[in-house]
């Protein structure tokens, strides 16, 4: 079972944002591998860390996390999980400053300065139906990247000789003042370009049309954001590649409703069926499924089909399908019709006498969200 996101950093779910981003500090400083040099258990501390904080650090993904837990972040993630050292090192080296030789650098030479670039992120949105949203579903995407092209070469920038970083100092009331800041000729990569072949861009990049499988886990909902990493832009020389952010958008059933993991279903019936009972078949998930009405069955009457609705994306079980029965009255009557009802109006079974056991409006509702 995946550790708790809160106790990998030490903080309770109340914490402020400053109290989580120096626990984040203080953990990562402890496993950082420049202190623990070839330790496995430090490097996997390190990375749990990072991960807990890349979620914890941001409202909307903190907010999915305690709501859904880990659930929230499968099939490719909504922002945590899988996270290698060249996300960390590329995404959070601002929280470190100086604590590890001036700067916080790509895994591999930490203490250099030099940081791995990382390409640009691509956003694409995908639509599902209902059937997908219930029960999860892989889709094969086609993306437009940026990748390096074949026969591009790099060399070291001049300009800060391959550090990424360009040191300047400056004599300011409080003494010599030292700041360390991205070199600007080579966007902190440490390299430009040497040669490249004809049709790539100023960085060496060339577009490609990739497929790219994502898997959606069940129970997602209209506007929630996956992340696939790495298959975004690539990025020039020993940068890393930007991810994919799917976003999810969800097409509406003609007859099924969702509510959280719930499914409505507005059921409309004849006088005569509601009075002699009948035997309908009714939109489900994966197909019509038949359901049978007890003679005398009421209008407003909520039949519960359990199990029957979306499956939840924390795991655990599905909701339910919830069949609101109506009873259809005729608005217009022929002759014998009408005096069929006039003959009824004083005729006690056509009386309306609800029984303690008939619950209220409101006592329905009550017990639809129970």
């Amino acid at each position: 079972m995946k550790e708790d996101y809160y106790d990998i950093l030490g903080v309770s779910k109340s914490a402020t944002a400053a109290e989580i981003k120096k626990a984040y500090r203080k953990k990562a400083l402890e496993y950082h591998p420049d202190k623990n040099p070839g330790d496995a258990k430090a490097e996997e501390m390190f990375k749990k860390a990072a991960e807990a904080y890349e979620v914890l650090s941001d409202s909307n993904k903190k907010a999915k996390y305690d709501q859904y837990g880990h659930a929230a972040f499968e099939g490719g993630g909504f922002g945590g999980g899988g996270m290698n050292m060249d996300d960390i090192f590329s995404q959070f080296g601002d929280i470190f400053g100086s604590a590890f030789g001036g700067g916080f650098g790509g895994f591999g030479g930490f203490g250099g300065g030099q940081r791995r670039v990382k390409g640009s992120n691509l956003r694409i949105r995908v639509k599902l139906n209902l059937e997908e949203v219930a029960n999860g579903v892989e889709k094969k995407i086609k993306v437009k990247r940026k990748v390096q092209a074949d026969g591009v070469t790099y060399k070291t920038c001049p300009t800060c000789n391959g550090s990424g970083q360009v040191t300047k100092i400056a004599n300011t009331i409080l003494g010599r003042m030292q700041t360390a800041t991205t070199c600007t000729t080579c966007g902190g990569a440490g390299q430009i370009i040497d040669k490249k072949p004809s049709g790539a861009d100023a960085q060496g990049l060339i577009a490609v049309e990739e497929t790219v499988s994502v898997k959606i886990p069940a129970g997602v909902e209209d506007g929630m954001q996956l992340k696939v990493s790495g298959k975004g832009n690539g990025a020039p020389g020993n940068g890393i590649a930007g991810d994919l952010l799917v976003a999810i958008e969800t097409i509406e059933h003609p007859t099924l409703k969702r509510e959280g993991d719930n499914l409505h279903y507005d059921l409309y019936i004849s006088f005569s069926e509601a009075v002699l009972g009948s035997s309908k078949e009714i939109d489900a998930i994966g197909g019509k499924v038949r359901i049978k009405l007890e003679s005398g069955i009421q209008s407003g009457k909520i039949l519960r089909l359990r199990g029957k609705g979306i499956s939840s994306l924390n795991g655990y079980g599905s909701g339910d399908l919830l069949v609101h029965v109506n009873v259809w009255t005729p608005k217009e009557l022929n002759k014998e019709q009408r005096e069929f009802f006039e003959k009824m109006q004083n005729d006690e079974n056509f009386e309306p006498n609800p029984a303690k056991s008939d619950k209220s409006f409101f006592e329905k509702v009550k017990d639809m969200f129970s």
